[in-house]
């Protein structure tokens, strides 16, 4: 093996790719390791080329392995890995988001990019150290790319950046910002942020991608010394002469045709909904059709042109806004499409609302859980549990055609992430809101921007809900129209006609003081700093006005839940009693669930949260819980159950765990010979605490409670063998006095 490796110091980390050792019979592998972190990227292509795609065939997939962190699988049943997880799945489209825009999109040929974790320390993204490795893996393979790039998680902390901040130091940043690309130009970002303002998340953006520097150099070295010999991908090299001349001429005959026709039928009907965008299509589509009937073209050819005819018609799009700034809608650049804003359309759930901006819709619905409710985590790179989850849903009528349904797509998952990230910042502290909060956005029409359109459902469903979220967030996606001259206009309430080539979407979702999240990819070769900057300014505009309207249907939470949802009351015990409620195995705890009908969730702290839609089942809960474990004072006053008899006296419940003895010259103030001469096991009896004396033990009295006999006279005192042996008697022994019991 000819191994090599590379190195150079970055972030404070020792940055490292290596080549020759692994996976030998890929078209490129790159191992990279930062820090502890080690991520293998792997490349490989096709021989056949697919002419009869319409599209560029990259699949970009993250592994997960949990090895790589020395875990084992939780499940019981199942040890190897299986579906994605949702965070490979978020791995993945970073990286895919990052490579995508630097391949020439008319290669047919497969093109496959693995990115295998074998080990991660906990603190090194596997992500950003996979996107490293991807990026060096193709710029050194035979495979055309317009690389190399780099990307960097920035932080910060008490107001300073931190490159490749760490996951330890991200729990004290209030920024978690990934760049992707060059210093020149932005190809791919996302960020999560606590409110951070327009100006400072431009700052952090120039400054990350400036930091690139270092390693876009070491991989351009690294492709200087053993970097291969770039194919050509782009063009069948097995057939030319008439084949090839025909199919430049279907395509040009479509071409001639979008350009002499785009005022009469692209442009003809402003305000076109979805729908009718399709039938203007089929539109065109026949009309070329019958050009290519006409001109006596064999239909094998026809596909060539047809199966691209909306990029086409994006093409044009673009070069009428680029040309006159005239958008398909006759919007301007910066106008917002209709909304409809609607709340509590469902009658029976937690909480509901209703998002609409054009043709894109969203209902969203919120359900409220007892604190058990919560998603456990457990993946490679996470451990923990998940309070607030977002779940994104659409379906094939959401865009208006037929199709297979079946689990949420790579694309459903990212856009559900990215609106739950975006309302992160503001959910009330688990302290104040133990609730576990479930939010699901059906996506019932889509036409640019669903998610974040479901961040503005999301927003309005949990203010209806009663969700105390600290402000309303609200989010759009920007747009973009270029050309290779660099000619470019930003678009404000990107549809999905204008995401075309030299295009980008750009979601920026933020309350009206800061940014919350971000999620931005473009099919351009990069956005300059300029378009950045114009683009997070003219999104800020957009937010606020979409704020404003959402506030007024509903401007704040409510004050009081929906009835429908489960009420949690949260007591605080000595954490010492915990296991007094719990009891052995389990049985206190599941015969408190078991009567009453409630949740209930214990934290170390000695908190204990009772959930229940039950008022009554909530209120005897928590006053058995209360009981289990409050303090018994002398002098208190019981109704208790007789739960054992012996000759000496009576054991009484006084809580659930907890009983008393009644000696039997306490049950009466005339002589008892024996507790069963007068109580039996189940008489429920009033009985007072007598004291409690230095061991803990509960004596209790009955007779004190009733009224004295005229002319009473204390009773002969007992002697010892009255009460038996020492050890069973009022003083001696366990059995003597207070009794803890696990019932």
């Amino acid at each position: 093996m000819d191994i090599k490796n590379w190195s150079i110091e970055w972030g404070g980390r020792t940055l490292t790719f290596e080549v020759g050792r692994l996976a030998l019979l890929t078209a490129q592998t790159v191992t990279a390791r930062y820090g502890d972190t080690m991520v293998m990227a792997t490349v490989m292509r096709s021989e056949r080329r697919r002419d009869e795609l319409d599209y560029f065939p990259l699949t970009v997939d993250f592994e997960e392995k949990l090895y790589a962190a020395g875990k084992i699988k939780g499940s019981r049943f199942i040890k190897r890995e299986g579906r994605p997880s949702d965070e490979s799945i978020l791995n993945g489209r970073i990286i895919d988001r990052t490579i995508r825009p630097l391949f020439d999109d008319s290669i047919r040929n497969d093109v496959q990019v693995i990115l295998t974790p074998l080990s991660v320390d906990g603190e090194n993204d596997s992500a950003l150290t996979g996107l490293l490795a991807a990026s060096c893996a193709l710029a050194l393979s035979p495979i055309p790319w317009a690389g190399p790039v780099a990307g960097a998680r920035i932080g910060r902390i008490n107001g300073q950046l931190v490159l490749n901040a760490t996951t330890s130091q991200l729990t004290e940043s209030d920024l978690d910002l990934i760049v992707a690309g060059t210093p020149e130009s932005l190809i791919m970002t996302e960020a999560g942020a606590k409110e951070v303002n327009e100006a400072d998340m431009y700052a952090a953006m120039k400054w990350g991608l400036n930091e690139l520097k270092p390693v876009i150099d070491l991989i351009s070295k690294i492709t200087a010394e053993i970097g291969k010999e770039k194919m050509d991908l782009t063009k069948k090299t097995t057939e030319v002469g008439e084949a090839d001349k025909m199919r430049e001429e279907v395509r040009r005959i479509a071409r001639e045709y979008i350009a002499d026709h785009a005022d009469d039928v692209i442009f003809a009907r402003p305000r076109m909904s979805r729908l009718e965008r399709n039938d203007m299509i089929h539109e065109v589509e026949d009309a070329i059709k019958k050009i290519y009937t006409e001109k006596q073209i064999p239909e094998e050819f026809w596909p060539v042109a047809l199966n691209s005819l909306k990029m086409m018609i994006g093409d044009a799009i673009s070069k009428r806004i680029l040309d006159k700034g005239q958008r398909l809608d006759n919007r301007s650049l910066t106008d917002i499409r209709p909304l409809n804003i609607d709340v509590d359309l469902l009658p029976r759930v937690h909480g509901s609302a209703m998002f609409m901006r054009g043709d894109t819709q969203v209902l969203s619905v919120v359900t409220l859980g007892s604190p058990g409710d919560v998603q456990t985590l457990d993946t490679m790179e996470e451990d923990g549990k998940k309070r607030y989850m977002h779940h994104y849903n659409d379906a094939p009528y959401t865009y208006g055609e037929c199709g297979r349904v079946g689990s949420p797509g790579r694309r459903a998952i990212g856009h559900g992430a990215l609106a739950e990230r975006a309302l992160e910042p503001v959910l009330p502290a688990e302290e104040d809101f133990p609730y576990a909060i479930r939010v699901v956005s059906e996506v019932l029409g889509s036409n640019g921007s669903s998610s974040m359109a479901s961040t503005c459902g999301s927003t309005l469903s949990l203010m209806a809900t009663g969700v105390p979220i600290k402000k309303p967030v609200a989010g759009i996606a920007m747009g973009l129209a270029s050309d290779e001259s660099g000619r470019f206009k930003v678009l404000t309430d990107l549809q999905d006609v204008e995401d075309g080539k030299g295009g980008m979407d750009f979601k920026i979702a933020g309350t009206i003081d800061g940014i919350t999240a971000i999620q931005m990819d473009t099919k351009t070769r990069g956005l300059s700093l300029e378009i950045v900057e114009q683009t997070i300014k003219q999104a800020f505009e957009a937010r606020k006005f979409i704020l404003a309207e959402m506030s007024k249907v509903i401007a704040t939470p409510r004050t009081e839940l929906s009835k429908y949802a489960p009420r949690i009351v949260t007591i605080k015990i000595d954490p010492e009693k915990i296991r007094d409620v719990i009891g052995s195995g389990g049985k206190v705890i599941n015969k408190i669930i078991e009567d009453t009908g409630v949740q209930i969730d214990i934290e170390q702290d000695g908190r204990v949260m009772v959930t229940s839609s039950d008022a009554a089942g909530l209120e005897k809960a928590l006053k058995i819980i209360n009981d289990i474990t409050r303090e018994i004072q002398a002098g208190e006053i019981f109704d208790g159950a007789v739960v054992r008899l012996e000759d000496f006296g009576a054991f009484v419940q006084l809580t659930p765990n907890k009983d008393g003895l009644v000696h039997v010259s306490e049950i009466a103030w005339t002589r008892t010979n024996r507790p069963a001469d007068v109580l039996k096991l189940g008489d429920v009896v009033k009985v007072k605490v007598k004291e409690i004396d230095n061991l803990g033990r509960v004596n209790l009295t009955m007779k004190e409670l009733l009224p004295k006999p005229e002319g009473w006279t204390p009773p002969p005192a007992f002697d010892r063998g009255d009460r038996g042996p020492r050890q069973g008697g009022f003083n001696g022994g366990r059995s003597g006095g207070f009794v803890k019991r696990d019932r």
